[in-house]
């Protein structure tokens, strides 16, 4: 018998870990996750962001505890999984919503290409790609236990040059690899208890890209212009819109889905330009 469609998305009793849920993102991420029943547990550097994010989870009925923990810390991690297995006993599933730019890693139109920051691209490529690989490797072990997901967050920028944003883009290459290689390697042990898929998002204003899109009076640069040009809506994306993808990757919706990456850009990787 097929389950009845709502249930195939809720996830109700389910322990979802999100990590840079402080973020803008995280911050849709964390109330579409609790409008499908789950229990949360955000985890950030900025613990004001993080109580609020709590507090707004639990005023709307959600169970959620937040822990203030550095993705690139693999002791704060770990200290992060026993703490989530004192209070909830078990973890379901994983959303790597860490990342973002590093400011110094943007290349500026004047710069010279060959007068790269290396250190701040190094930076950038690190937040990225191993702020998903190390909370994978410590929370992920507890999800195959039971059973689960993991959702990675690609980027446009993974298999489109994006001028600029060369630390982010080769971070978010990176992710896709490692989200396709990782997804044969659970199957391969695990079978179809544990699958690792990735959202990639279009452009969407946050905290680090906002100076690149935007001038101070809310108008759009010329980037901010060329981008939605080239997008078929005309428009930024909302953060509520990647909810659907989210919720559809972490339930039971999704459950024979492994190793892919589902578009969320209003057609900006669909459209030549032309």
């Amino acid at each position: 018998m097929i389950k009845e469609v709502e249930s195939l998305f809720s996830l109700k009793d389910k322990v979802v870990v999100v990590t840079g849920a402080t973020g803008v993102l995280g911050e849709a991420f964390v109330n579409g996750l609790c409008s499908a029943g789950a229990t949360i547990v955000v985890i950030g550097r900025n613990e004001d962001v993080a109580k609020q994010r709590v507090e707004e989870a639990r005023n709307a009925g959600c169970k959620s505890i937040y822990i203030i923990a550095d993705v690139l810390d693999e002791q704060n991690l770990i200290d992060a999984k026993n703490t989530i297995l004192n209070e909830f006993g078990k973890i379901d599933a994983l959303v790597n919503a860490a990342g973002g730019n590093v400011a110094e890693a943007v290349v500026q139109p004047g710069n010279d290409v060959f007068d790269l920051n290396v250190s701040a691209l190094k930076q950038a490529f690190d937040l990225n790609l191993f702020g998903t690989i190390m909370p994978t490797q410590i929370f992920g072990k507890e999800i195959a236990k039971h059973g689960g997901s993991i959702v990675n967050i690609s980027s446009v920028s993974a298999t489109q040059a994006l001028t600029r944003v060369l630390g982010y883009s080769l971070a978010k290459a990176s992710i896709d690899s490692y989200t396709k290689w990782m997804a044969v390697e659970l199957a391969n042990r695990y079978e179809d208890k544990i699958r690792m898929n990735a959202i990639v998002p279009g452009f969407f204003i946050t905290n680090q890209n906002r100076a690149l899109l935007t001038n101070e009076d809310g108008s759009l640069t010329s980037r901010g212009q060329a981008i939605i040009s080239k997008t078929p809506f005309k428009r930024f994306g909302n953060p509520e819109e990647l909810i659907g993808a989210l919720v559809y990757l972490l339930s039971d919706a999704s459950k024979f889905v492994n190793g892919e990456n589902v578009k969320v850009d209003g057609g900006f990787s669909a459209f030549s330009g032309v």
